[in-house]
């Protein structure tokens, strides 16, 4: 399997995303922060940092979509779509909640193309998917009908964590948006999941 870092050159061995890992690590990125980096699943990053059989090795798809996120035209054409989405499983929607960081941008651009509220939820250190909803965006509480947008869903920790964040603020999920799904799942906790590409390992 290849890999791609952020300076566009093959990574052609499990060692160098190993290095690559530890280096994001040094850093000061979390686990959930290096997975949303490298747009790997927690386990792999998990691996990635401290495994070392090969025969544990968990199955995963490394996305790269930097050809997209260098271009904020290619951002909005992207939301577009997304907003097609939207509209054609859930014409509702009142407001978009971005997760961080990768699913900021998208979110906003949906957000936009439907003139609704965007709010964000940023990842936290602590358990695998942790995060918060940021109360400088808009707010997802009075039953208000949110659609949550993500780059990458690998193994859905995140997406489940948001999913309990915006209930326990009042908020009811209509929608799951991503722009990849690395699953086989058409819903996660009772919330229709949509995602523009399926990448499975088979």
């Amino acid at each position: 399997m290849a890999f791609w870092n952020e300076s566009i050159t093959m990574v052609s061995s499990i060692e160098e995303l190993k290095t690559i890992a530890t280096n994001l690590r040094k850093d000061g990125l979390n686990s959930q922060q290096i997975a949303d980096e490298l747009s790997l699943s927690q386990d792999t990053i998990a691996w990635l940092l401290t495994g070392t059989n090969t025969e544990q090795r968990p199955t995963d798809v490394r996305i790269g979509w930097r050809t997209i996120g260098v271009r904020p035209a290619r951002i909005t054409a992207i939301g577009n779509i997304m907003a097609d989405v939207v509209i054609e499983e859930f014409d509702e929607a009142e407001i978009v909640v971005g997760i961080s960081i990768n699913g900021i941008a998208f979110a906003h651009e949906v957000a936009q193309a439907l003139d609704v509220e965007v709010a964000i939820h940023r990842n936290v250190d602590g358990e695998p998917g942790a995060g918060a909803l940021s109360s400088k965006y808009g707010q997802v509480g009075g039953g208000k009908k949110v659609v949550i947008i993500d780059d990458v869903l690998s193994s859905g920790v995140t997406m489940s964590q948001t999913i309990a964040a915006i209930r326990a603020a009042g908020g009811e999920v209509v929608l799951a948006l991503v722009l990849v799904n690395k699953t086989v799942r058409n819903e996660i906790d009772n919330v229709p999941l949509r995602g523009l590409i399926r990448a499975v390992p088979v």
